[in-house]
């Protein structure tokens, strides 16, 4: 090896050596305050999703203004890239947090998720550029659903997993309002200047505060130690979908009722905003409303239902009233029929909670990670499709603005949400057509799924490589299939 390979090979080492002591002090003790809580995770979620939910209002006019005259595809591919690329990259980021520890990982999705924040007022352009390559990185859930699993015991794992949600859903619901509010006194530059602030304290509050959670016995001496590839392959759990019949029945009734959904949230604020007429302060006061009534009917609701009608029939109305919803959206051309169909959407949110609870109730317990880490790789996978479908639909009925929007009219709608509104009086919104169609198919195969029955998936493999790391807490732990409310709405 020449000399300068060699100063090369020392320099990449000492790197290597810094980065570790950064993140954990000589002996193997954590850094950090206290002992690793579920807590420290709560902090990190809800100061990451605030700082985005601030941007909600000018990230929706600053999307027009760039792409005047193709906002919605381009606001598809923009999400749909950002979607695929944290499907592939979300096993391989758990795989090498197993090796590495939770703290860095916590750190690098942290950093490059909120990166593109400052950029919004120096170059909108760049911004987009950079939310889109952003998505190897989105996965900030499964690190920190994973640093939960390291520091609890099986039987509160569930309950640490509902308040990282509830946080998670309580900063969507003040953040955009605050957001608007600050946005319409002060200036959109404020907002995003608050916004990167909030986003820097997060990334200090993770090296400074955060503790590893990982302990030191479950990692390899070295880092430099292999992982399991067939646990980073993204799509090792979709192959394992034709195994089982009924599997194969809830994977395609996942699959048909959440394409739309993920293409929903990716356009509906924007399709509010210019399509509707909708201001900021009522998009904001939207998703406020949206979010705490989702809350009730996942917690109250669900379990109402689930007493008294059973599992299988509580899946079915969940998707019953998704179809209703989508429907609503599609021919509704007034705000107040998106504000009652979004009451209806939220009764819609009980499906995927009633599907996991199917899962986890007639899968054996060594197969329910197997059968969970299929759910949720299928809904990766919509992440990526459905804001691309979506985006392509309304190219293709012409549903886009062509210029800025003007002032108010005194009927209270832009003129030119009026003229949008007439040219596609029939059908306003043509995806959430397209939507409700894709979710009474996903009816029609539910009603095949049977009530009680034993899923037997082969998962010898599986568990092999879940286990090559000597321990369990692993992000495709089964709690962790259960994502929280709107997580879906990034923006």
């Amino acid at each position: 090896m020449t000399q300068g390979g060699k100063k090369k090979k020392r320099a990449v080492n000492r790197s290597i050596m810094l980065a570790k002591k950064i993140i954990i002090k000589d002996g193997g003790t954590p850094q950090g305050i206290g002992s690793p809580s579920v807590y420290h995770a709560v902090i990190v979620i809800f100061l990451e999703f605030f700082a985005w939910g601030l941007l909600t209002a000018p990230t929706l006019v600053v999307l027009h203004e760039t792409f005047p005259k193709h906002t919605f595809l381009m606001n598809g591919l923009i999400q749909g890239v950002k979607g695929l690329l944290s499907f592939l990259s979300a096993p391989l980021i758990g795989a090498l947090s197993d090796v590495w520890g939770r703290k860095s990982f916590l750190l690098l999705t942290v950093f490059f998720t909120c990166a593109p924040i400052p950029l919004m007022k120096i170059s909108p352009w760049w911004y987009f550029a950079v939310i889109s390559v952003s998505g190897v990185f989105a996965v900030t859930f499964s690190v920190v659903f994973a640093y939960v699993a390291d520091i609890t015991q099986e039987h509160e794992r569930s309950m640490a997993y509902g308040l990282v949600s509830a946080t998670f859903a309580a900063s969507l619901v003040t953040s955009p309002a605050i957001g608007a509010y600050l946005g319409r006194v002060y200036g959109d530059s404020l907002v995003v200047v608050l916004a990167t602030a909030i986003a820097l304290l997060d990334i200090c509050f993770i090296l400074v505060a955060v503790p590893e959670s990982l302990p030191e016995k479950m990692r390899p001496a070295s880092w430099g130690a292999p992982i399991s590839w067939e646990q980073a392959d993204p799509f090792a759990s979709l192959k394992k979908v034709g195994q089982d019949s009924v599997v194969l029945l809830i994977c395609i009734t996942v699959f048909l009722s959440y394409l739309p959904e993920a293409g929903q949230y990716s356009s509906f604020f924007l399709y509010l905003r210019q399509i509707m007429g909708f201001s900021s302060e009522s998009v904001a006061a939207f998703i406020a409303v949206l979010g705490i009534l989702s809350i009730i009917a996942q917690t109250i609701v669900l379990s109402l239902l689930m007493r008294s009608i059973g599992n299988k029939n509580t899946i079915l109305l969940g998707l019953g009233f998704q179809i209703l919803q989508l429907a609503w959206y599609g021919f509704g051309s007034e705000p107040w029929m998106m504000w009652a169909a979004g009451a209806v959407a939220a009764m819609s949110s009980i499906t995927f909670p009633a599907v996991s609870a199917l899962v986890s109730r007639t899968a054996d317990a060594d197969q329910q990670g197997v059968v969970q880490g299929m759910i949720t790789g299928i809904r990766g996978l919509c992440n990526g499709l459905g804001p691309a479908l979506y985006g392509f639909i309304f190219y293709i009925f012409h549903v886009e603005l062509n210029e800025l929007p003007m002032p108010e009219s005194p009927a209270g709608g832009s003129v030119v949400t009026q003229y949008h509104l007439q040219q596609n009086s029939i059908i306003p919104g043509p995806p959430f057509l397209f939507g409700a169609c894709s979710v009474l198919l996903a009816l029609l195969v539910a009603l095949f799924i049977p009530e009680h029955t034993n899923l037997n998936v082969r998962s010898s493999n599986w568990k092999k490589h879940c286990g090559s790391h000597g321990h369990p807490h692993s992000p495709q732990a089964p709690g962790e299939a259960k994502e929280p409310l709107l997580q879906d709405t990034n923006v």
